[in-house]
């Protein structure tokens, strides 16, 4: 088995876009970071953190959110995989997030690479209004999120009633 590399493209929630005032030129910097990561050989893919604010403090500096940035960068490369570090499922309800994945995938020509995780960033989850649930719930929702993503991308019309979330018939095409 081959060993493969992949690299994280600045963002912000590191503070690695202090410096650069303008946010499209930010942009335009994580851009161009995936775009020499996508001419280098030995590079597989990039990837993105799920976060909204920095860390380890919460400051006023630019954030970029993950998914559309995945798509965009999914955009502006064109051999790399793309992924995220992970996704947090208490972000998104899962049946979105697996219509989003797979939209993505689509205008990626299959590079995409979903990571799906519980979450743990509290701050995030509270200043967005998502509460922050204790770690078996978090694991719980985790869980049905799973089935549900998974059916979604395998099965027509898949229906789920959990604790936390259902499906009933979504079309994922």
């Amino acid at each position: 088995m081959a060993v493969k590399f992949g690299v994280f493209v600045p963002q912000g929630w590191k503070m690695d876009l202090i410096g650069i005032a303008d946010p499209v030129e930010q942009y335009e910097a994580m851009t161009k970071v995936a775009q020499v990561a996508d001419s280098l050989p030995g590079i597989d893919s990039i990837w993105v953190y799920d976060h909204f604010h920095t860390v380890p403090t919460p400051t006023m500096e630019t954030t970029f959110e993950c998914w559309t940035i995945t798509a965009g960068l999914a955009r502006d490369t064109k051999r790399v995989k793309v992924g995220q570090m992970v996704t947090c499922n208490g972000y998104r309800n899962p049946a979105l997030l697996a219509k989003i994945a797979s939209t993505t995938d689509v205008l990626s020509h299959g590079r995409l690479i979903c990571g799906l995780g519980a979450g743990w960033y509290e701050h995030e989850w509270r200043a967005y209004g998502y509460g922050f649930p204790d770690v078996p719930v978090r694991m719980g929702m985790f869980r049905e999120a799973c089935e549900i993503v998974y059916r979604m991308w395998t099965e027509d019309k898949p229906t789920f009633q959990g604790k936390y979330y259902s499906i009933d018939g979504p079309i994922n095409e």
